[in-house]
């Protein structure tokens, strides 16, 4: 924990606790959603190709989104917008690498 708080430029193991919970939260939220999202891409089948294939491009934008819900609902708002900012921020510069 004390690893963590230190990674994370926390205050206290309380903080890290509630983000931890907030990481949970979110998961199981995502979890959650999975089948509903699936027979909606793909109707009554729920699990085609496809709808997997566009499941796992939607779903990246949303779980940040809930992230920061979670965040905002248990006062960690602050530690996720850097956190988002952070991702963001690598998957760009990952994007932007040219192969010479």
């Amino acid at each position: 924990m004390e690893r963590l708080k230190q990674r994370w430029k926390l205050e206290s193991i309380s903080q890290v606790i509630i983000v931890l919970i907030v990481f949970a939260c979110t998961g199981f939220t995502v979890l959650g959603i999975k089948k509903p999202i699936l027979q909606f891409l793909a109707g009554e089948n729920g699990n085609t190709t496809l709808a997997s294939i566009l499941y796992y491009i939607f779903i990246l934008p949303l779980y940040n989104v809930i992230l920061l819900g979670y965040g905002f609902l248990l006062g960690q708002f602050t530690f996720f917008w850097e956190f988002e900012k952070r991702s963001v921020g690598r998957i760009i510069s990952a994007f932007r690498k040219t192969k010479k």
